[in-house]
């Protein structure tokens, strides 16, 4: 059966700007290497890796009636994502974000959430929802946890795989934010430094946990050059990262989350569901933007087979 994901929440333009080392003084200017654009977001960010990968993609959220809306989803278009569940707003700019990148591929934000907290269950295609096979929720703070489960309980009652990922920072009031909607989960992924922060726990794995308490099923965590772990309530699966040379880090977290799920709907287990997630980071962290690189899931899979990880970098390709 096809994999039809809706990709639903943050939908992001961003500016990228490389290498930036300090912002210039006053009227200052400073010379760069490479200024460019591209669609990001928990929703849309998701979107565009998972369509590279093969999967039909539709993804739905709340974006401006402005010229920045419209360069969005012509890029979204361009990898064969499906725009029509998208809503355009009047009266609130689509979300942005300039991102200096540093020379380390780290990057500071200058960010603007527009017309994404706007998004909420009263725009809701359900029909579409139902029919689709997985539902990803970019973001789930943004509306908050009840208005977050009223999408994904009726969603999971109807058959499809749930999952969700997060924009904001961790911290113990996001997560009794986002509580009610977490047992209609069935995968989360956050990052490491929002798994610690939600939760206060001493250790990733005990952080984990206490979210798997709450009702996920399971728990995919990114933890930049470690990896990732994923952990369910019967076992703990360490996958490393692979060596590869960083330029940004820019939606390296949406293009795991993707990788992650399209093994998930290819049957695979979650040690390779992971696998495949920590290739597409892999491959989007060599260039400027969360839709860097033109690979599909044949590419991915072959970097995944002959790259070394960061745990064995000196073995041979």
């Amino acid at each position: 059966m096809t994999q039809t994901v809706i990709t639903l929440g943050a939908h992001v333009f961003d500016v990228q700007v490389r290498p930036v080392e300090a912002i210039p003084d006053g009227q200052g200017a400073t010379l760069v290497e490479q200024i460019r654009f591209g669609p990001a977001g928990t929703a849309a960010g998701t979107a565009l890796t998972l369509a590279k990968l093969g999967a039909s993609v539709r993804t739905a959220g709340a974006i401006g009636d402005d010229p920045i809306g419209d360069l969005l989803l012509a890029m979204l278009t361009r990898f064969g994502i499906d725009t029509s569940l998208v809503v355009r707003r009047a009266d609130v700019q689509t979300s942005a974000s300039v991102l200096p990148i540093r020379p380390d591929g780290s990057r500071p934000a200058f960010h603007v959430p527009g017309a994404n907290l706007t998004y909420g269950p009263d725009d809701i295609p359900e029909t579409e929802v139902a029919q689709a096979t997985h539902l990803h929720l970019g973001a789930p703070e943004l509306m908050g946890g009840e208005n977050a489960a009223k999408i994904l309980s009726p969603a999971r009652a109807a058959g499809v795989v749930t999952s969700a990922d997060l924009l904001a920072p961790g911290d113990p009031g996001i997560l009794a934010w986002i509580a009610p909607a977490l047992s209609s989960l069935d995968y989360l992924l956050p990052n490491e430094q929002q798994v610690l922060g939600l939760t206060g726990a001493d250790t990733l794995e005990d952080g984990a946990r206490a979210l798997i308490g709450h009702g996920v099923g399971c728990v995919a965590v990114t933890r930049e050059a470690r990896g990732a772990l994923v952990i369910t309530a019967d076992e703990v699966i360490a996958v490393p990262a692979f060596a590869v040379d960083v330029v940004d880090t820019t939606g390296c977290g949406d293009a795991f989350s993707a990788g992650f799920l399209r093994g998930v709907g290819l049957g695979r287990s979650p040690r390779e569901a992971a696998v495949l997630g920590s290739a597409a980071a892999a491959l989007v962290a060599q260039g400027l933007g969360s839709d860097h690189g033109e690979f599909d899931l044949a590419a991915a899979d072959a970097f995944a087979a002959t790259t070394p990880t960061l745990e064995n970098a000196d073995a041979p390709q």
